[in-house]
């Protein structure tokens, strides 16, 4: 027998329309989906499929029922049976258990059973703790009401570090367990256990099935990182799962349309607003496992992330990965300093939905920057223009978009279509520093000192960034096969990428400090990594040498426990001679947290550097009102890098913390 309990989660996590359109090809009709009757192999579309009313019906011969009735009936099996087929399909887990002897629960169990009890406690807190003030303030200020924050789920994680750990151990959940979870987190230079998230808002993050896996949590006062998540476990799948989808998914259906916005709040205050449709990946930009998602709801979405430059990187590379998925993507531009929380919040949905009606195609949106900023005014830079714009064209999976494309760009450009074609079609060139996705063959190349590799002629110097991003696609998924990285095209169209040049010299060797306490410092580990996903670059990556590249992208995804015996096995040559060295010179670390902020002080100097001499360069080809923008925009950056000079500068706020 399966428990009650377990079919109904079945019943509620399983999507009808997916799992009847695997057997009939379904289109939609109104609110349903319509097709021919598999039960009497009618022709016509009578068969009727509400995912509203999670029920089917055939006009012609009657036939009716829910999701275990249609697989049951068509597959012929029986209820068990039919469950399991359907649990299956929704991702819940089905066990058979019989009066005598349970069989062995799923090992799982214990970590969602101790975040649903840490999430209902954080939810009380936020309302009964007088320490909770400042969370309650901060809630008033954003307008969220207690029924509204009830709703989702907001809580609020104590300051007290012995708080979270007494309530549930009282409840039977040991500090293993709660390692386990990610509550809690134990520093290598200290025997105790502490809580991951103190002082900090807290947002319950749900899984298909509706279970506890993980929260994503919001500093209240000073401090950083702003945000920060559940840390990688058995349950808790950063760039696997999207914030909101359990409640989002029916609405998508019905919508035929995804909202994806930045952060927690933007798709709390869409959803409170009546657009349910409206789902937030737990970092920036989408990863492909995250399009893989929602394309199973619907081929149209909207890209409503900041208008900041982060903002917009994230959008375009969300904007590439579902392209491949063969998505419509549009984006949506909001007026300037307006995110979808201060949107909503002063004008309301009517208004979002006059800016969704006005969203462009993610390609027509890449054209009008770059024909803003003057791109296609000669044809040195016209030449770079097409560079930028090529990778979103090859990652259009769906080929009447891609002739689309070619057709705009050839319109814009000026160039003949089929030139354009050829060029798309043609292999990727590799120009610049070799990516981290071909480390093994750039190994020897990579570890050389940097003074040998300077900057080559002028004629011989890449029109434009062509980077692979190296990062597996997503946290927690290792590379396949020793040295291989899967390569993802990022947001490059946006940057360009130089040479290495001996000024790089005092770069590499922040590179190298921020991995040698990566792997040294577990509790400094995960900060550097937030602190560099949050982080604008320009270029978009920081890691310019290949070999520091693959070690910061292994000890990301592995985490900061990472077995290094079976880490160096996925390593290239290269970089495993690296590990090695670094492995020995611990004796460094005298003062780890200045390290880190001196290095990534200095990381950010040379990305700002760099954004400077490409502005400069434009600037020698702009006139009018387009060099003053320039200038203005010249004089921030020069500011910005003055203000790194000071050792007081602390970008990434505390680490650790």
């Amino acid at each position: 027998m399966i428990p009650d309990e377990t079919v109904e989660r079945v019943r509620e996590a399983a999507d009808l329309v997916e799992i009847v359109g695997l057997h009939v090809k379904l289109r939609r009709m109104g609110g349903d989906w319509r097709g021919p009757c598999p039960f009497h192999q009618g022709k016509n579309p009578n068969f009727a499929v509400s995912s509203r009313r999670n029920s089917y019906y055939c006009f012609k011969c009657g036939a009716k029922g829910d999701v275990f009735s249609f697989v049951r009936e068509h597959l012929g099996l029986d209820f068990v049976e039919a469950v399991k087929y359907v649990g299956a399909q929704a991702g819940v887990e089905v066990r058979e258990v019989t009066a005598r002897r349970p069989q062995e629960r799923d090992p799982r169990e214990p970590l969602w059973e101790a975040l649903a009890a840490a999430a209902e406690y954080f939810q009380r807190l936020l309302w009964d703790d007088a320490a909770a003030a400042p969370a309650r303030r901060y809630l008033e200020e954003r307008a969220l009401s207690r029924e509204v924050a009830d709703a989702f789920g907001l809580g609020f994680a104590p300051r007290d570090p012995a708080a979270l750990q007494a309530h549930l151990h009282a409840l039977g959940h040991d500090d293993e367990r709660l390692l386990a979870a990610g509550l809690l987190v134990r520093r290598e230079d200290e025997p105790d256990a502490r809580p991951r998230f103190r002082g900090r808002l807290t947002f319950p993050i749900l899984d298909g099935s509706g279970r506890h896996v993980g929260f994503g949590a919001r500093i209240i006062g000073e401090g950083e990182p702003k945000y920060l998540n559940s840390p990688q476990s058995a349950v808790f799948d950063k760039g696997g799962l999207l914030y909101g989808l359990q409640w989002a998914r029916h609405a998508i259906r019905k919508a035929d349309r995804a909202l994806v916005v930045e952060g927690y709040m933007d798709a709390i205050r869409l959803a409170n607003a009546g657009l349910d449709e409206v789902v937030a990946p737990l970092g920036t930009a989408l990863t492909e496992a995250q399009a893989a998602l929602l394309v199973r709801y619907t081929k149209n979405v909207f890209l409503l992330y900041d208008s900041d430059e982060a903002g917009q990187k994230a959008t375009f590379r969300s904007g590439l990965e579902l392209l491949r998925h063969g998505v419509s993507v549009r984006v949506v531009t909001l007026p300037e300093g307006e995110d979808p929380d201060s949107f909503v919040a002063r004008h309301g949905a009517e208004r979002m939905e006059g800016q969704l009606s006005q969203a462009m195609d993610v390609f027509d949106r890449q054209v009008q920057m770059l024909e803003r900023r003057g791109w296609f005014a000669d044809l040195h830079r016209k030449r770079r223009a097409v560079d930028k714009l090529l990778p979103t064209i090859r990652a259009a999976s769906d080929p009447v978009t891609r002739d689309l494309y070619l057709t705009r760009l050839s319109e814009a450009a000026h160039v003949d279509r089929q030139v354009l074609q050829h060029e798309a079609e043609a292999p990727e060139p590799r120009r610049g520093p070799p990516s981290r996705g071909a480390a093994e063959r750039a190994g020897e190349r990579a570890s050389a000192p940097m003074a040998d590799h300077g900057p080559p002629p002028d004629d011989q110097r890449p029109p434009d960034l062509d980077i692979h991003q190296r990062f597996p696609s997503r946290p927690g998924q290792r590379p396949r096969g020793k040295g291989k990285w899967k390569e993802r095209r990022g947001d490059e169209w946006l940057a360009e990428l130089r040479p290495p040049r001996p000024g790089d010299v005092t770069g590499l060797a922040a590179e190298r400090a921020l991995v040698l306490v990566m792997l040294h410092k577990a509790d400094l580990a995960e900060a550097i990594v937030e602190a560099i996903a949050q982080a604008s670059w320009e270029p978009p990556e920081p890691f310019r040498n290949a070999v520091n590249a693959e070690l910061f992208a292994a000890l990301s995804s592995h985490g900061a426990t990472a077995d290094l015996e079976r880490l160096s096995e996925e390593l290239s040559s290269a970089a495993t001679a690296e590990l090695d060295r670094l492995l020995a010179a611990k004796g460094e670390l005298v003062d780890p947290q200045a390290l880190v902020r001196d290095s990534l002080a200095q990381l950010r100097g040379r990305s700002l550097s760099d954004e400077v001499a490409e502005l400069e360069q434009a600037r020698e080809h702009a006139t009018g009102d387009q060099r003053a923008a320039l200038d203005v925009e010249l004089l921030r950056l020069k500011r910005e890098v003055r203000a790194l000079g000071g050792r007081g500068y602390n970008w990434y706020g505390r680490l650790g913390s």
